[in-house]
């Protein structure tokens, strides 16, 4: 029986995912363990997740998925690359997982590892590097010299779940990780659209829209049971600590901008004049996004600055395998990574003393940005803070 790893935000978890759920146990058996690399309280988008990380990973166990590790922060709100490169390392190390399985717009493998293969390529490199010094974005850069060499095929670079399901195969290829790809069409509205009347599925960032604002609409076809209440209840948003991130912001100088993850070529300039204009995060993006610098680029820079993270500090690859939660068949799962995972495995935080001090050091960061998520919620204040090391996994059975 294989055992089936996603790489996943659940920032809700919606019907398109159990729709993801229902078809891997189709093709795998009603009995197929699923494991989730799950990004902790900070999302890719440079935001807060909707709801906690535990919050999360109940209601991904109640609807089908076993195990859930984190993807810690340093990678969960990096690039498509690196955010990649974290999830496939994450689920090869449990030594358990051996199907890698994502949504794609394509549901076709031969089109996307074609694509991949391309960016391996020589060529490409030489092409993506003119672009660059041409003045354009990496995404518009790593399009152009993608179509170069492959015309239309690389069209499907231009849908996200394309793109992303792109870079873990090349994640695979790259830390030789024995894992073996399979995707499944991607359903209903894409990326952050608005659906046009009733539709199977709907995007998480509409969802994530509704479930912040007062929208009275009836989200249940897209949501579990109970789920709306659950996520209404405190929700999170970096919106919401306006003031406390640019306050964080001001205190920077240049040289701090510059020590933040690909923010070269002249970017921590730019992100240190807006950040003394800027009165609100919006007016922060757009003053220094430009043709060179997209906006989800800077969207992750931000949050980085907020979190007091440098590019130094995300080590090469993952020092731990963090345990978020589990059912009766992630316990199952737990008991053979003992044996078989090639990272130590973090069940109760106090594991985290006996590890190396590089993964002491990447816990004490995690534990900061749980820290600081908290001053993010809608209500600051109402309920107390979830403390990184002392709270224990959530189990189900």
């Amino acid at each position: 029986m294989r055992t089936i790893g996603i790489v996943a935000e659940y920032n809700p978890f919606h019907s398109g995912h159990k729709h993801h759920l229902q078809a891997l146990r189709q093709a795998f058996g009603r009995d197929c363990p699923v494991v989730c690399a799950m990004s902790g309280n900070w999302v890719q988008r440079g935001d807060a997740a909707l709801a906690d990380k535990w919050t999360r990973t109940q209601l991904a166990l109640e609807q089908g998925i076993d195990l859930v590790l984190e993807l810690p922060t340093l990678w969960a709100t990096s690039s498509a690359e690196t955010f990649a490169l974290g999830g496939v390392g994450l689920l090869a190390a449990t030594g358990v997982v051996d199907t890698l399985s994502f949504g794609s717009e394509a549901g076709d493998l031969a089109s996307l590892r074609r694509v991949a293969d391309c960016l391996r390529s020589p060529q490409w490199q030489r092409l993506l590097h003119q672009g660059l010094d041409r003045g354009l974005s990496f995404p518009v850069a790593r399009q152009q010299a993608a179509n170069s060499l492959l015309g239309d095929t690389a069209d499907c670079l231009r849908f996200p779940n394309n793109n992303l399901g792109v870079e873990y195969l090349r994640a695979i290829q790259a830390l030789k990780a024995p894992l073996t790809p399979h995707t499944i069409p991607r359903l209903g509205t894409g990326h952050d659209q608005t659906p046009a009347g009733r539709t199977c599925h709907v995007s998480a960032s509409y969802l994530r829209e509704k479930l912040l604002g007062e929208d009275t609409e009836d989200l249940s076809p897209y949501l579990s049971p109970g789920e709306v209440s659950r996520l209404q209840e405190d929700p999170a948003s970096l919106s919401f600590c306006t003031q406390g991130v640019l306050a964080r912001l001001r205190t920077m100088e240049e040289a701090d901008f510059a020590r933040l993850p690909d923010c070269g070529e002249g970017l921590s300039y730019r992100l240190f004049h807006a950040v003394g204009e800027a009165s609100s995060l919006p007016a922060l993006y757009e003053a220094a996004k430009s043709k060179r610098y997209p906006l989800s680029r800077i969207r992750r820079l931000v949050l980085w600055a907020f979190l007091g993270l440098q590019e130094e500090d995300r080590p090469p690859s993952l020092p731990y395998l963090r345990v978020l939660g589990f059912g009766p068949r992630g316990q199952q799962l737990l008991r053979q990574m003992k044996a078989q995972a090639t990272l130590p495995v973090v069940v109760k935080p106090a594991h985290i003393r006996k590890l190396p001090l590089e993964a002491q050091q990447v816990f004490r960061l995690e534990a900061r940005c749980t820290a600081l998520y908290d001053l993010c919620r809608r209500e600051f204040g109402r309920t107390p803070g979830k403390n990184e090391y002392t709270q224990n996994p959530v189990r189900i059975s």
